[in-house]
């Protein structure tokens, strides 16, 4: 079986300061990039998402000045912007591949993204072959929840690495987490 490793929206806008903040999202940075070193050798790609919203735009309802907190949210990971940018606790020498997703419109899974060369996440796991995934970052309850179910309706092998990821909130990470297992992916906490 060869497997990739999907890191997930580990980007300062979704860390401690940042516009729509999750707990532990620096810590959880940090613990993912000591994974992918000591791990490297098990995945044939690693791969990593960034939200990558529009500039001067309400990226089709996703940004609101009066968020419902559920479909529309404060602006946040602005394309250029320090929001944007990938944590600086995650190593960006181990990834192999990045996604931009939501360029204009809502976007939730990883899959939803493409490479600065117009690659899609299926094409990037195709050409390595990949059968299975591994799945990490923020948010469990949104973004890795959202890849996830994707992942296994693509055919992938899922696994969640739950240690390796932070939530929104509590209830609804785990609320996430019973129905990606309820889908058959695999919940991990090691």
């Amino acid at each position: 079986m060869t497997r990739a490793l999907l890191v997930v929206d580990v980007q300062n806008d979704f860390t401690e300061g940042g516009a729509l903040a999750c707990g532990g999202g620096a810590e959880v940075a940090g613990r993912i990039s000591d994974f992918a070193a000591s791990h490297r050798e098990d995945f044939s790609v690693i791969i990593a998402s960034r939200d990558w919203h529009d500039p001067d735009s309400d990226n089709s309802g996703h940004f609101a000045t009066e968020p419902d907190w559920v479909d529309s949210w404060p602006a946040h990971c602005v394309a250029g912007t320090a929001g944007a940018d990938y944590h600086p606790a995650l190593d960006l020498a181990v990834i192999d591949a990045h996604l931009l997703k939501g360029q204009g419109v809502p976007a939730y899974s990883a899959f939803e993204g493409v490479t600065s060369d117009g690659l899609t996440i299926a094409d990037v796991l195709a050409a390595h072959d990949v059968t299975a995934i591994d799945i990490v970052g923020i948010a469990t309850d949104y973004c890795v929840r959202a890849s996830a179910l994707d992942a296994v309706e693509a055919g992938l092998d899922v696994t969640v690495r739950a240690n390796l990821c932070v939530g929104v909130s509590p209830a609804s990470s785990v609320a996430a987490l019973g129905e990606l297992a309820a889908a058959g992916v695999r919940i991990s906490v090691q």
